[in-house]
């Protein structure tokens, strides 16, 4: 599953996103340029509500 997250604009931002993916039992990869991540071995719910958590609001890409 690919997201959208606007928010996440720099190093610190990028770390903290893979953070809260990983600590649900996600995999991450990020794309800090273009603002997106990809997302492996979780449901969409429990990834979106791991990045507001973190204090990201994120959309899926379809």
């Amino acid at each position: 599953m690919f997201l959208s997250v606007p928010g996440m604009t720099c190093g610190h931002c990028k770390t903290a996103v893979e953070q809260a993916i990983e600590e649900v039992g996600g995999k991450a990869s990020v794309n800090l340029e273009d603002h997106e991540v990809e997302v492996s071995g979780l449901p969409e719910s429990t990834v979106l509500a791991a990045l507001k958590g973190a204090g990201y609001d994120a959309q899926v890409v379809e």
